[in-house]
Order: structure tokens, then sequence, then C-alpha cells
């Protein structure tokens, strides 16, 4: 059974993210921080986590590795994909659950992830907001029902900072459309140029957009023939994402090794 307190540890302590697991770690009764992790040669290697959070003083090194004589009930892992891999050892060797936010694995990483799985419990998702789990639901029964009769394109915003293009929650609702109206991969279409001629109908459009300071925001758009269909969602700040992440946490403590997803979670 789990604790009645768990031990979470933050991997990309200091990104937008981590910064708001750890504030919302402090203010949690059930939640205690356990270890906070950045890349090696970060420059605030040392410094306490919860003043780089703004929260004060609370006892927890920023650190590159985990101290060995830290018990952690879970991993939140929000870095990036050779960050994420470098941290699999250590949470197989000591059996630590692991939630993975991180996006922009290459195939091969994501064998390397699966495989883990066969340790450790572990819930990939390039998205922890119940409601945009929610959306990619919709966006698959709307597939479902209107079929190839629809032109699906789905644009995607993000801030400027974001490393990979199209997000993973664009990716993860173009495949499960993909799904239901028979479109792989190599079909999508990343942006346009140029005299295309017209539009085929076994294509997803994607589109990335980079800008300011945005939490995130995401459109499908079922375009068909003298009307069209809209799913969005559009984050105000990154509350969801966080909260969604920490309730990943606290799902996969004790649970059977296997990958896991928000599906599992939401029931």
């Amino acid at each position: 059974m789990p604790n009645s307190v768990l031990t979470i540890g933050v991997h990309g302590a200091t990104g937008r993210m981590g910064t708001r697991l750890i504030q919302l770690i402090h203010i949690d009764p059930g939640l205690r921080l356990g270890a906070a992790l950045e890349r090696a040669g970060h420059s605030h290697l040392g410094d306490d986590a919860g003043v780089l959070a703004g929260l004060g003083t609370v006892g927890v090194p920023l650190a590159s590795a985990l101290d060995p004589n830290v018990r952690l009930d879970a991993m939140i892992d929000f870095s990036l994909p050779t960050g994420t891999l470098a941290l699999l050892g250590p949470c197989r060797e000591r059996q630590i659950a692991l939630v993975v936010g991180t996006t922009g694995f290459a195939p091969e990483q994501k064998r390397a992830m699966e495989a883990a799985a066969g340790s450790i419990p572990i819930l990939m998702s390039a998205n922890f907001s119940k409601a945009v789990n929610l959306l990619i639901k919709l966006a698959g029964e709307a597939a479902r029902v209107l079929g190839r009769d629809a032109d699906v394109e789905i644009v995607e915003r993000h801030h400027h900072f974001k490393k990979d293009a199209p997000s993973g929650t664009a990716l993860r609702i173009a495949e499960v459309i993909g799904l239901e109206i028979g479109v792989e991969p190599d079909r999508y279409a990343h942006g346009r140029v140029g005299v295309i001629g017209d539009r085929p109908k076994n294509e997803i459009g994607i589109h990335a957009l980079r800008a300011g300071d945005n939490p995130g925001e995401h459109t499908v758009v079922f375009g068909l023939m003298g009307e069209s269909l809209e799913l969005s969602h559009r984050a105000l700040n990154r509350d969801g994402f966080a909260r969604g992440a920490l309730d990943a946490a606290r799902f996969l403590v004790g649970k059977p090794a296997r990958m896991y997803t928000m599906a599992d979670l939401l029931g």
C-alpha cells in the first residue's frame, strides 16, 4: 500500500513545469518533495529547490543525480528525451514509479521506455490535462462518425521556448484520428507551400505555431462540404498539466510494472 504521504522527485526542476510542480507539491499535505534534478553543469546545482521555485528553503538541493539515501515513491519527468533515458536506470534499480511528460522521443528511445516498463510502472503522456485527454477522445469519436468525408487539420500553438514541433499532443490527436480513418504518420502534412493542387482526402494536416509564452492550445478542424466541426482546448496556465501529472504519480504508486496511459488513470 502507498504511504499516506508520497515522496515525489521532479526531473527538469527549474523548467516551467518543474517549478510549478514543486510549488504544488509544497502546498499539498499528501505530498513531499524528495528530489529536484537538473542536467549536469546547471548553474544552480546545489541551491535549494524551494528557493529557486520562489517558496523559500525546503531542504532539497538541486542535483544532477538521485541521492541513494533518499527514498522516493515516484519521479515526475519533464526534461529532454536524453535526460529521461538517463533516469531509467536509477528508477529501475530503486523501483521508483516514473511519470513522463517529456515529448519528442525517437522510435528507439520509445522502445527503451517500453523495455523499462517491464521492471517499473511508467505512465507516459504528451499531455496530463484531463480536458485535453477528453478532447483527444472526442476527436477520435468525431473521426469515427465523419470518416473519410472530412478534411482533418490540427493546429497547435505553444510558447517560443518549446523544443519540439509539432507538439506531442498534436501527434497523439493525429494518431487517434488516423486509426479511425486509416491515415498513417507518413501521410501527415506538416504545413504546405507552393502550388500543391487539390487537397487529398487521405492526409491529416498538422500546423505548429510558436509565439510568446502561450502554455498550449490545440484545435482540431473537421472540414466538410457546407459545414465544419472544430474541437478546441486552450490552457490558461500550466496548472491543468501539473495537477494531472501529480494525479498520475498518485495513481502509479503501488501499481504493477507496465506502461500506463492517461486513459488508465481516467478510467
